[in-house]
């Protein structure tokens, strides 16, 4: 796809401002070539192509990265307006499909692993022309650019170009092997801002921590092992087998999962139908969540 240059013949190249638009975004090659599934030489080659195009410097190449030239500003926020008015069209794209196509579900591992895919099976049964690719991630993928078609996120929506729906209240416990130390296993520095790592921060009470991890699986895993006691989802704990719940050392913690949707897509058929089978599944089974089943 081309886009007519402003000031002379030369078209441009959407490709290249897309793959512009990403780095801008990603701050670094090998990001931007992730993010595009692109070879890095590619993300490389696509910048100096519109460079040369428009006759102007974009990027500096830093050793931390890429960053914007003042010119790069300016051509980034015209690339981002064309990139929501495309975002758009491929949004209401397939929206007369019906109940046939892929659709992308995103989520954490612990929650696709552990409750959602085994509960998708009617859902195939009911509908076998779907074609569901679930993204287990605890990155916040982008619905606006079609990076998936639901998210299920454990915070309330922030942008007011998505819907979302509460689906429950997960419930935490303290778990631990029935011989397991005194001692926390927690996260690691990167999440230190999730409500889990701020719960054993305040009220650890100066245990020490014997293991760290940011994944909630090798938390598990590292319970199980005896390394110390773990605050964890009770959907994923309460099935391992090693492991018991032990009485908390602070108050409940407990976390909402949503479902989110672009408004642009809540009416797609696909996407209904999905979102009313996710609702039923997580409303038939709220003891589970929240930790109280018996």
């Amino acid at each position: 796809m081309t886009v007519q240059n402003f000031t002379g013949s030369t078209p441009l190249d959407w490709d290249d401002l897309r793959v512009f638009l990403e780095l801008a975004r990603a701050g670094s090659l090998s990001a931007a070539a992730r993010a595009l599934r692109l070879s890095h030489a590619t993300v490389g080659r696509r910048l100096a192509a519109l460079e040369q195009t428009l006759g102007r410097t974009l990027m500096e190449r830093r050793p931390d990265g890429y960053a914007l030239t003042e010119e790069g500003e300016s051509v980034r926020a015209l690339a981002e307006a064309m990139d929501d008015r495309a975002q758009a069209i491929r949004r209401r794209a397939g929206a007369d499909t019906g109940l046939t196509g892929n659709l992308r579900l995103t989520m954490t591992q612990a929650l696709a692993d552990r409750f959602v895919i085994p509960r998708l099976g009617p859902l195939r049964a009911a509908h076998p022309g779907l074609e569901l690719e679930v993204i287990a991630d605890n990155r916040a993928l982008s619905l606006a650019r079609r990076e998936a078609d639901l998210a299920i996120r454990l915070a309330r929506p922030q942008r007011g170009d998505l819907v979302g729906r509460r689906l429950a209240t997960l419930g935490y416990g303290l778990y631990g092997a029935p011989d397991a130390p005194d001692t926390l296993i927690a996260y690691d520095e990167s999440m230190a801002e999730l409500p889990e790592a701020l719960w054993l921060a305040r009220h650890g009470g100066g245990r020490r921590v014997a293991f760290r991890s940011n994944s909630v699986q090798g938390q598990a895993a590292a319970a199980v092992a005896g390394f110390g006691l773990a605050l964890l989802p009770c959907l994923l704990a309460d099935g391992i087998a090693g492991l018991e719940r032990r009485p908390l050392i602070g108050p409940p913690l407990s976390r909402e999962a949503w479902l989110l949707v672009h408004r642009d897509r809540r009416a797609v058929p696909r996407v209904r139908v999905v979102i009313d089978h996710l609702v039923a599944v997580f409303a038939a089974e709220r003891a589970l969540l929240e930790g109280t089943a018996q």
